[in-house]
């Protein structure tokens, strides 16, 4: 012991370089721990200093200890709470006095001989906000701890959290039954929405910091990297909000408020300067003061806290990325990545490798978020709502992702394994039988139906004739706006419009015109905040109101047909005059186009989605102005019935096969076919089999889903006898009951329905 140093007066920077020496030895687990607590205790001039480390029970256990007798290490257990060690666990905060027996949590071990000492003082230690231990330090002198010295143990626990759970250390023979690295298998269940079963390894797409860097060479220069983040990071969020508008793929404007209001906390900026001069690196910091949150609010009862750490938790991800740059790379996977994340924008998703990346899984995200697009489009299965997936997965972990019924296991149990790998070989076979499919689906009773896919992506259409597609019923058009920071120019719309055409060849492509607003925003757009976004300035009315935009859409259409055939329809049309005032801007372009010399489409179509149960009613009304309808059955259902898909408070309290939506359906499919225009159904309506084959039996022949919805769906088609189930149908759309999917299940075969439709149709 130094005899003139009092603990306060020792530079924590010394102790971290030891700490980073002797991390480079090679020794035994438990010779690193004895030495690390003697080196804690040695440099911060105190009597004794002990690690005590979670087990699978909670309770925690003496691993290692300088000044207590020896023989107690590994034979002293400390049960959830006992002492004021437990007492430290429980609250994941320091704890310190200076008479330790008169605290009311104290508990006495007589084994480890600490009678001689007064003063006590334990800090957590915490990983991913994660409880794996206790760092305690003791003294024989009664006295007052000060707060360097607690901030000094802080420090060294933030180290310690990285060595702990260290391979050497978790695999060591005497450490067998600790807690300290998650181990434990874990199931999620969340929501599904891009299909598909994969195996693979987690990559975290906000990882722990590794504990290579944690220790600083030069505590001057990490603090001006920490500034030099900070003041960039608040740069950002300013020039975000001040703008107007809020780039695609980035939080609301309410949650970047919240950001900027912490951003600009001194007590956080405290915190991490402290931690930064007592020897962390910046980066180390950041994850020093964010498991402090983390471990505080998670026992927080009071949910305002639980949304104040999702602040904290992407603020803190935010500043490590200004200060790492880009976090996970996205062309250093490793084969079979399945990224877990808190959320991902498409733009992100794009540019991760495309032949390693198996599966996403998220703590947020939604079914039609445009990452969720981007998944199925790429035919990568995509969980959502995970929430705590991130705190329970390690880098590398096996997983499991169940993208048919939404669940993640990570580390799973052999016999878990072994039932998903009779899943996906299952699922591979069924692929290989939707393979044979790829000519026109024929029901049963010899009625020919059209299956169209819906795509967003030029790479989605490289697989057209692969799945058996009969061409592409829905075009995306806003992709490629909501991903670039400026309008896209003339040229570069019609250059992606003409490949998409190429890609196609022979086969028919219908563009859906910009469907933004809402949840879909252009960075370059003026963002709007509205009560009901869904209900709002968005899709044609936007188109209608801002004109330019259109127009110039209308007009790179027009020029990257080539003078080929052209299909076009306009979203979300809520009245006949907006129809017909779409259609007149087309023609002005089309004129527009022949008196300028271009070449104008061989073959012009022009179509309108039937979104709202306002247009259905008024169908007759502006049927003579489009070439085809195409029903974009998922809005329609919910302003039918009044209910946010999206929403799991109210998303079941409906169903498509109730009697009254059924007749809606009809309704729309009799009135074009008395006019003789064609009508198709679009979106997860017409991708689920049972609901397909209901459709079928209305009277539609085409349907426009998912890529990876054809296969089953071409399938149904074979087998279905759609005059049967048709006959079926007519005889109960007067039915009372709330759904006609129980009925229809019971009857089976005897509707006409092919067994597949109904094994699925019971799987949901």
């Amino acid at each position: 012991m130094d005899d003139v140093k009092t603990p306060s007066a020792r530079d924590p920077r010394r102790l971290l370089k030891r700490m980073r020496e002797l991390m480079a030895v090679q020794e035994n687990a438990q010779a690193r721990l004895d030495h690390l607590t003697a080196m804690i205790a040695q440099e911060a001039g105190w009597d004794v200093c002990s690690i005590y480390l979670a087990r699978q029970s909670n309770a925690l256990e003496l691993c290692a200890t300088f000044g207590l007798k020896p023989e107690s290490v590994h034979s002293v257990r400390l049960q959830p709470g006992e002492g004021l060690v437990g007492l430290v666990a429980r609250r994941a905060r320091p704890l310190s006095t200076s008479n330790a027996r008169a605290h009311p949590a104290f508990s006495y071990k007589p084994e480890t001989g600490e009678e001689p000492f007064n003063t006590f003082v334990g800090v957590p230690i915490l990983r991913g906000g994660r409880m794996v231990g206790v760092l305690t330090a003791q003294t024989s002198q009664e006295r007052q701890v000060g707060v360097d010295e607690i901030e000094t143990l802080q420090t060294v626990a933030m180290v310690l959290a990285e060595i702990v759970a260290s391979g050497d250390i978790v695999e060591a023979e005497e450490m067998a039954g600790l807690d300290v690295r998650q181990s434990r298998p874990e199931r999620f269940q969340g929501g599904a929405y891009s299909g598909g079963v994969v195996q693979g390894v987690a990559v975290l797409f906000e990882p722990h910091v590794e504990s290579t860097r944690l220790i600083a060479e030069d505590s001057g220069a990490e603090e001006e990297r920490l500034d030099t983040a900070i003041n960039s990071l608040r740069a950002s969020i300013d020039e975000m909000l001040d703008s107007g508008r809020i780039p695609f793929g980035g939080p609301t404007r309410d949650v970047l408020q919240a950001y900027r209001m912490f951003a600009h906390d001194r007590g956080w900026m405290e915190r991490l300067r402290e931690a930064v001069r007592r020897g962390l690196t910046a980066e180390a910091a950041v994850e020093r003061v964010r498991n402090e949150n983390r471990a505080r609010l998670m026992k927080a009862s009071d949910p305002t806290f639980r949304e104040r750490l999702h602040d904290l938790e992407d603020l803190a991800n935010r500043l490590l990325r200004h200060l790492e740059g880009d976090g996970v790379h996205m062309s250093d996977l490793p084969d079979n990545a399945i990224i877990i994340a808190r959320n991902i924008g498409p733009a992100e998703l794009l540019e991760f490798d495309r032949e390693k990346l198996k599966g996403i899984a998220l703590e947020e995200g939604s079914a039609s978020s445009h990452a969720a697009i981007v998944a199925k489009a790429l035919r990568i299965p995509l969980v959502g709502r995970l929430e705590g997936a991130l705190d329970r997965a390690e880098n590398g972990d096996p997983v499991i992702l169940d993208g048919e019924f939404g669940i993640l296991h990570i580390r799973p149990q052999p016999d878990v394994v072994e039932t998903y790998e009779e899943r996906i070989r299952l699922l591979s076979e069924r692929r290989l039988s939707y393979a044979e499919l790829r000519g026109p689906a024929v029901t049963k009773d010899g009625v020919r139906v059209g299956v169209h896919m819906n795509a967003g992506l030029l790479i989605e259409l490289m697989g057209l004739d692969e799945i058996g597609a009969d061409g592409v019923g829905l075009f995306r058009t806003e992709f490629q706006f909501m991903v670039s920071e400026t309008l896209p120019r003339l040229s570069a719309q019609a250059a992606v419009y003409k490949s998409v055409l190429d890609a196609a060849g022979d086969k028919p492509v219908v563009f859906r015109t910009l469907d933004l607003g809402g949840d879909k925003v252009a960075p370059f757009a003026p963002s709007t905040k509205e009560p009901n976004p869904a209900l709002g300035w968005r899709a044609i009315r936007m188109g209608l109101d801002r004109p330019g935009l259109l127009r110039y859409q209308m007009r790179a259409l027009i020029q990257a047909a080539e003078g080929r055939p052209l299909q076009l329809m306009f979203p979300m049309i809520a009245a006949p005059w907006e129809m017909r005032a779409a259609r007149e801007m087309l023609d002005r372009e089309i004129r527009h186009a022949k008196h300028a010399g271009h070449p104008i489409p061989s073959e012009l179509k022009v179509g309108m989605m039937l979104e709202t149960p306002g247009m259905a009613w008024a169908l007759e009304h502006v049927i003579d102005t489009v070439d085809f309808v195409s029903v974009g059955a998922n809005d329609l259902m919910q302003y039918f019935f009044a209910a946010d898909r999206q929403n799991t408070r109210v998303s079941d309290r409906y169903d498509v096969l109730s009697p009254s939506a059924l007749d809606l359906l009809k309704r729309i499919n009799d009135v074009c076919v008395a006019h003789d225009t064609p009508v198709s159904v679009c979106g997860e309506v017409a991708a689920k089999p049972l609901e397909a084959a209901v459709l079928i039996a209305l009277g539609y022949r085409s349907l426009s889903m998912a890529s990876g919805s054809i296969g089953p769906v071409k399938k149904l088609i074979s087998g279905l006898d759609a005059e049967k189930l048709g006959t079926w149908l007519a005889s109960r759309l007067e039915s009372p009951a709330d759904s006609l999917r129980p009925l229809l299940l019971e009857a089976g075969e005897d509707a006409g329905l092919p067994r597949e439709a109904v094994e699925n149709g019971r799987a949901i």
